[in-house]
């Protein structure tokens, strides 16, 4: 039987837009965020931790160095193209000066066709975007904006930091210059409901919108999410009810949004519950499974 893709996958978008195999490189920029240097708050949001969403990359080089040590390593030859990941903390939460002085350490190899920054809405600007918009002549350029739920109290009991207006306002910009916009959620959120799965996958189809990151919640050490947990005031979701969420926000979703990733891969070390997500496979095969045996695909039910 004829392979049927049923949703749009990243490798194989990659593929088509550069020719071949592309990979990234996930780099930590010694950044900090604003949820954390007193700015908004001191705590961070109550999943994350101590290093952000870096806890795989494991150590804190200079950022060249990450790049030419990526490069020495066995990684390196499962592609010829790479794309430059900036990937914990706040990668627009700096000056200009310092944020072209650090993209531009990355960028040191003509192996690398792109850059790709993860950050928070409210540390978007338009001198932000023009900077990232200069890269575009020679780089393929997006940004990660983490947006995780669209109910406004969800947001403020994680203590995100930031509103759905701020959200609105990034993506308007970094749509103004061009610059695709790839947009994180998480399913599972304390007190969360299959009704706000329903609302935040209306919400993203408001926006132009060119790539999306879903993955379960998940604790791990040393979070106030994890405090939360031993204290019995919050219980992770099962598979089941993750893949049911996921059935739901690719079949609703905008065809055109290239799905990057339905699974995180969680720090096994770190983790504290739920047991199934180191278990990448069973979300990728279970819903494979659904999708084919209910003949589902991306925007079937827009």
């Amino acid at each position: 039987m004829e392979y049927k893709e049923r949703y749009k996958h990243l490798n194989k978008y990659l593929k088509e837009k550069f020719g071949e195999r592309t990979l990234k490189i996930c780099i930590d920029g010694g950044f900090t965020c604003p949820n954390r240097d007193g700015t908004i708050s001191t705590g961070g949001c109550i999943f994350c931790s101590q290093k952000g969403a870096g806890d795989l990359i494991k150590y804190n080089e200079s950022i060249s160095k990450q790049v030419t040590d990526y490069f020495s390593s066995y990684k390196s030859k499962r592609a010829n193209k790479f794309i430059a990941y900036f990937q914990n903390f706040t990668n627009t939460y700096d000056t200009i000066e310092n944020l072209k002085s650090k993209y531009d350490s990355a960028l040191i190899d003509d192996r690398i066709v792109g850059l790709e920054v993860a950050t928070r809405p409210d540390c978007i600007n338009e001198d932000i975007v023009k900077l990232l918009k200069s890269y575009t002549d020679k780089y393929y350029v997006c940004v990660e904006l983490g947006l995780q739920t669209s109910n406004e109290n969800i947001g403020r009991f994680i203590n995100r930091g930031y509103t759905n207006i701020q959200f609105t306002k990034a993506v308007e910009l970094l749509n103004k210059y061009q610059i695709d916009v790839v947009v994180h959620i998480m399913v599972g959120l304390p007190n969360e409901t299959f009704e706000d799965i329903k609302n935040i996958v209306n919400f993203i189809n408001m926006h132009d919108i060119q790539g999306i990151k879903i993955h379960s919640t998940y604790v791990i050490k040393n979070t106030i999410l994890a405090d939360l947990y031993f204290k019995g005031e919050y219980e992770p979701i099962s598979l089941e009810y993750y893949l049911n969420c996921l059935t739901y926000i690719i079949t609703h979703i905008s065809p055109n949004i290239v799905i990057h990733r339905i699974s995180a891969d969680a720090p096994k070390d770190l983790l504290i519950a739920p047991d199934w997500n180191i278990h990448k496979k069973w979300v990728l095969n279970g819903f494979d499974k659904i999708l084919k045996e209910q003949d589902l695909w991306q925007g079937k039910f827009l």
